[in-house]
């Protein structure tokens, strides 16, 4: 019995060590698994402390805002590379940093945007304004907000998202593959509303170009799209060296007739450029003053042309109602000729490719004598539109030397308080109404001291027969004085180089 017993406790003597091993090794798993948690707490508050203002930045970014709505036609997503906005349904999307702007800078802009895309005859179901640092790399608004946007146009009906900045290709795309419907930013929607408004062969011309050079980069190829030509055996055997390889892609294909039709039009811009200076050309050699109105879209530059030279340009309430600039003559009291040419509108971050398109109408205000800076008196921050303009047109040589007025429109639609507190900031501005007529009369009699005086000083006695004369120096000189003497006209006036010497050839 007690040889057993030994045996026994032999037997179990492992065991015991066993046991107690493992009771070691679990005690070490304990502490190195609180190690863990003491170091972790450790790192969390390390991160609670050091980015206080990323959560409150995220928290912020979380908030999306609502101002407003949506529209456009529902298309397949896969085929949209850039096509007309025709929309119909759409939601508006924008994000803003405290960095570069305020709340309620941004929200302004989203309603510039509403109006933008109620002009070309989309439904704006809803706004969205979203608060972040800076935009996402990848899909603009972030993946998760890009998703909540998608329940949103879904639950809304829309078939299109526009987003108020200009966005690259990449973001465009990630967003399109998350909403699951047409995204199309602000430049898209700002040449959308050109290419219906472009009436002149010019006009049109400068609108198809931006649009192309718009859509160079974003051109994207789905399905059978991304087929190629034929090459190598395909091609057949006269292919030769040469010939031989995977061929050409139909994006290829398309990228470089877009390259072709660009350069045709830039040609054809150019061969239109002397039909403009002959015009200009005339102008100059009648020595006809011209006044160049210039402002924000919709602040009334057409209204008041019309007020101005009693013509009946188109006047419309909407965004780029007119894009050709058009040329109207009028008179001063003293019947002398001048021409207000009324130039095509500007909106905040208009597009580089407008911009560049329309470099040559703009020119026509480098051409200019004076410059009428008119501002919508009725918007709440009209600095920012005055800013906007000076952006565009501090690029265009020659304005610099220009003198320019600003103009405030619209002064009927103020109340006494705001229009005092305007008058105050902007004490050297002229303040009308092109539809009710106050201030016109100071404006005309401001312009036509402001217009540039003939430099040639005539003395002359013309004869009697030659009265057709005097009618002349009134259109395109200024009379200083005139007599009728038993010998003849005496008349002394400024008058250009041509009219100086006609008159001198006709004098006693």
């Amino acid at each position: 019995m007690v040889c057993v017993k030994r045996n026994l406790a032999q037997q179990n003597l492992p065991q015991v060590n066993g046991v107690e091993e493992n009771e070691a090794v679990q005690d070490d798993q304990l502490l190195e698994k609180q190690s863990a948690v003491l170091n972790d707490t450790s790192e969390q508050q390390r991160e609670r402390e050091a980015s206080q203002e990323a959560w409150e930045e995220r928290e912020s970014r979380n908030a999306l805002r609502h101002i407003a709505g949506l529209s456009t036609e529902l298309q397949d997503v896969n085929q949209v590379e850039y096509r007309k906005v025709r929309l119909e349904r759409v939601v508006l999307v924008g994000i803003w940093s405290a960095q570069e702007t305020t709340q309620a800078d941004a929200e302004e802009s989203m309603r510039e945007l509403a109006a933008l895309a109620d002009t070309t005859g989309a439904e704006v179901l809803d706004d969205l304004l979203q608060h972040r640092f800076k935009p996402d790399p990848a899909s603009y608004i972030g993946s998760g907000k890009a998703k909540e946007v998608a329940r949103i146009v879904a639950s809304e009906e829309a078939d299109t998202v526009i987003v108020n900045a200009d966005l690259p290709p990449s973001q465009r795309r990630a967003l399109e593959d998350i909403v699951g419907v047409k995204v199309v930013d602000r430049t898209a929607v700002i040449l959308d509303i050109f290419a219906q408004h472009a009436t002149s062969r010019e006009g049109k011309a400068q609108v198809e170009l931006a649009q192309l050079e718009y859509m160079l980069p974003r051109l994207r190829g789905w399905g059978t799209t991304l087929s190629r030509q034929a090459g190598g055996q395909a091609a057949g055997q006269a292919g030769g060296i040469g010939s031989r390889g995977p061929g050409e892609t139909k994006i290829e294909m398309d990228r470089r007739r877009i390259r072709r039709r660009i350069s045709k039009l830039k040609a054809d811009i150019a061969k239109m450029t002397p039909a403009r200076e002959v015009k200009r050309g005339s102008r100059h050699r009648q020595g006809m003053p011209l006044v160049a109105v210039i402002g924000y879209t919709n602040a009334g530059k057409s209204s008041l042309t019309n007020r101005l030279t009693n013509s009946g340009e188109l006047v419309e309430n909407a965004l780029f109602a007119t894009l050709d600039t058009a040329v109207r003559r009028t008179k001063t009291r003293s019947g002398r000729l001048y021409a207000y040419a009324d130039t095509v509108g500007f909106v905040r971050d208009l597009p580089t490719q407008l911009v560049e398109a329309f470099k040559s109408t703009l020119e026509e205000i480098a051409d200019s004598d004076l410059i009428l800076h008119v501002v919508d008196a009725s918007y709440a921050n009209p600095q920012d539109q005055i800013d906007a303009v000076n952006s565009v047109t501090e690029d265009i040589p020659g304005v610099e030397n220009i003198r320019t007025q600003l103009v405030f429109n619209k002064v009927d639609r103020l109340d006494d308080v705001s229009a005092t507190r305007l008058r105050n900031l902007f004490p050297d501005a002229v303040f009308v109404s092109a539809a009710t007529g106050e201030g016109i009369d100071v404006l005309k009699s401001l312009v036509e001291r402001e217009l540039p005086v003939p430099q040639v000083q005539v003395d002359a006695v013309i004869g009697f027969e030659d009265g057709a004369i005097v009618e002349q120096i009134r259109e395109h000189g200024v009379i200083e004085s005139l007599d009728y003497t038993e010998s003849g006209i005496s008349l002394s006036a400024r008058v250009d180089d041509a009219l100086a010497a006609r008159i001198l050839r006709k004098s006693h």
